[in-house]
């Protein structure tokens, strides 16, 4: 078998997105427009692994100093994207391939976000079995805290207090796309006032992603007499609802507005999904849980599914030698 590694070019962006759409771990967030959307505060190390002149598999990665390649710095999640039919063996020739290419270019550690098995259309592992043969270094594991349809867990008894309560006030949930009234008066505000942060993502971010992917990036927010109390931001694919951004103002959470607008989004929005993902309940690199927030979390079903991060020292390429078959 002829296997060739090439870092991505421009020239390759309908290839990559094209291959991206058939994958077995396929997101918008792979698609160029979403990882190039940085513009040059990332430099792209992404790599497009070829077997026999046909592609196999996509790496989304950045060069993150002299002698590191992470997968991906801008990104949730990374990893290697891969085709349905892709068996062991060839998916552990592309892990080797993509190390000894790095290990040749120099690069000495390869940071590996993993991406969650929700968002995998097979739910296969062939991922972690190469991780382990690489001794691959976990450094780090947040908790994702997930619903899976159809089988949603009751509502905690609290929240469905709130949710009662919220009734009483004519709270008026819109998907109306106003990523500026949701940023400025909602999220900002209350990010800088609770954590002293900023979101991930600019408003002129945001509203440009949104651009480009109408169809993946929805906005939801919650109004009292016209006035903005809550809103949450989803990252929708095929398989997953996940909430990207989720804040309220003061009144909206006298009100119970968050959990009103919850309950729509799991229930009624997206329950055709095959998961609701609240996101990490995470900080200090997975070493300390919010127990407020995981509380929440769990009030809503939600259960934890962890989103694993890895060093790889390049040269460990080698470890897979007596693994893969012979004479591929």
């Amino acid at each position: 078998m002829n296997i060739q590694v090439k870092r991505y070019n421009s020239k390759f962006k309908s290839e990559w997105d094209d291959f991206n759409e058939k994958a077995n771990n396929s997101t918008f967030l792979f698609k160029r427009d979403f990882i190039e959307y940085h513009g040059s505060k990332i430099v792209d190390f992404s790599l497009m692994i070829f077997a026999n002149n046909h592609l196999v598999a996509l790496l989304p990665a950045n060069l993150e100093d002299e002698v590191t390649v992470t997968s991906h710095s801008g990104l949730t999640y990374g990893g290697f994207v891969v085709l349905e039919d892709v068996k062991l063996n060839l998916y552990l020739i592309i892990f080797k391939s993509a190390l000894k290419f790095l290990n040749e270019k120099n690069i000495i550690l390869l940071n590996y976000k993993a991406i969650p098995i929700f968002y995998t259309s097979l739910h296969t592992q062939e991922e972690e079995y190469a991780l382990f043969l690489v001794k691959a270094k976990n450094y780090r594991t947040d908790t994702s805290l997930t619903i899976k349809y159809p089988n949603t867990i009751p509502f905690q008894t609290r929240r469905l207090r709130s949710i009662k309560k919220s009734k009483k006030y004519n709270l008026v949930i819109k998907e109306d796309n106003n990523f500026k009234l949701f940023w400025k008066n909602i999220l900002t505000p209350r990010l800088d006032e609770k954590y002293d942060k900023k979101p991930t993502h600019t408003l002129k971010e945001i509203e440009y992603l949104a651009s480009k992917f109408p169809n993946n990036i929805k906005q939801f927010n919650i109004v009292k007499d016209n006035e903005i109390v809550a809103g949450c931001t989803i990252f929708e694919t095929s398989l997953v609802a996940h909430a990207q951004y989720i804040s309220s103002n003061t009144i909206g959470r006298k009100l119970g507005a968050i959990d009103k607008l919850f309950q729509f989004l799991i229930l009624d929005k997206f329950k055709d999904k095959y998961f609701f993902d609240f996101g990490i309940c995470n900080e200090n690199d997975g070493y300390v849980i919010n127990h407020g927030l995981l509380d929440w979390k769990e009030g809503f079903g939600g259960r934890t599914f962890v989103n694993k991060f890895y060093s790889i020292r390049t040269s460990n390429f080698q470890l897979l030698n007596n693994t893969i078959k012979k004479n591929q």
